[in-house]
């Protein structure tokens, strides 16, 4: 069975895809944080977003009809137990005592 469908990308994911290259040729050497940072001020100063609106849209259009399809060819979300796979939280061990503290309780002990 096919996995489930992946979520769309928003507009601002789109956008930023394609315009991550031009970012680092404007900024030689820059981090990838700042690549982000960069788009994001880039994405704010934008007038108009319609075009990557669109396009986002159509994505999410294409990936509600993957789903219907999905959940119509026998997957679900119950099938893979619950939701979204998450991984378990690893058990904490009790912290054991240093041997530091273990003398400390025996010297306790002697002088009672």
């Amino acid at each position: 069975m096919a996995d489930k469908p992946k979520r769309p990308l928003s507009a601002y994911m789109l956008w930023l895809n394609s315009a991550r290259e031009s970012i680092k040729r404007e900024n030689p050497g820059i981090k990838v944080t700042e690549v982000a940072k960069r788009g994001g001020e880039l994405w704010r100063g934008m007038k108009d977003k319609s075009e990557w609106e669109a396009k986002a849209a159509k994505a999410k259009d294409d990936y509600d009809r993957a789903v219907k399809d999905f959940e119509a060819n026998g997957g679900s979300t119950a099938a893979n137990g619950g939701s979204a796979k998450k991984r378990a939280k690893p058990v904490k061990k009790p912290a054991k005592k240093s041997k530091r503290d273990d003398s400390e309780d025996d010297d306790d002990d002697e002088s009672e």
